[in-house]
């Protein structure tokens, strides 16, 4: 779909206060668990710098913070950062656009984005946004809806989408059609290998992808060539700005 990045975070500023709790409700509790698998999947050490893009009220930023990491949420919903830091004052949110990160380039060592990567307009573009501001040897993690492999699930989960989730969201969301752009853009979001060629057209390596909850969610990772050298003590500067990527 082509996307208006202004009406994109309008539409996520109107549901944030209530954003983590219809989550849970649509992904029948599964969100939790995507979330621990998507944290364990970066394997942050104490003192690393993480860039949380799509961040959204700062969930899992929080849960990589408390691994011992220095974590940096973006989000371009400046209704979601707002909640975030009300919620996680201890983390440092950066209102900012997915496809031109304001950080320097190598700045962090590892960057993570959950369902946030087909809010992008050109995901490819920020796909190399994040490849430039990893240091040599980090770590991307991805973790996407994505294409169920066996074809009963896939028929049920377009069902889910189509019929079932528009009725749980005007149940307990404070912004339904928010959630009807959700299941349009979960179905038309490409299989799970085509968001692998796009990390290797970028310059990822060590490029690979593990099923959730019979493929309903996909974890993909990376690696930007070279060689880590420890945990970084420095890095860019973040300024405001207007964004292309949230949810998460």
């Amino acid at each position: 779909m082509t996307k208006r990045p202004d009406v994109v975070a309008s539409m996520f500023d109107g549901v944030a206060r209530r954003y983590d709790r219809t989550n849970d409700v649509l992904s029948a509790g599964n969100a939790a668990l995507w979330r621990v698998a998507t944290v364990r999947a970066l394997d942050v050490r104490p003192g690393e710098r993480v860039l949380d893009i799509a961040a959204g009220t700062g969930t899992s930023s929080a849960a990589l913070a408390r691994r011992g990491a220095d974590v940096t949420a973006l989000d371009f919903s400046r209704g979601m950062i707002e909640v975030g830091r009300e919620r996680h004052p201890e983390i440092d949110f950066v209102e900012g656009d997915a496809e031109a990160l304001p950080f320097e380039d190598g700045t962090f060592d590892a960057v993570t984005i959950s369902f946030g990567l087909r809010n992008v307009n050109r995901p490819k573009v920020a796909l190399a946004e994040m490849f430039r501001v990893l240091r040599p040897g980090g770590r991307l993690v991805v973790c996407e809806f994505s294409t169920p492999p066996v074809a009963v699930v896939r028929a049920a989960y377009r069902a889910y989408l189509r019929v079932g989730m528009p009725v749980v969201a005007r149940l307990t969301s404070s912004n339904s059609p928010a959630y009807s752009y959700l299941a349009e853009s979960i179905e038309q979001w490409p299989e799970q290998a085509v968001l692998s060629r796009w990390l290797r057209g970028v310059g990822f390596t060590r490029v690979a992808h593990r099923d959730l909850t019979m493929g309903v969610v996909a974890l993909h990772r990376g690696r930007k060539p070279g060689r880590a050298s420890g945990p970084s003590s420095t890095g860019g500067t973040a300024t405001g700005g207007t964004a292309t990527g949230a949810e998460g």
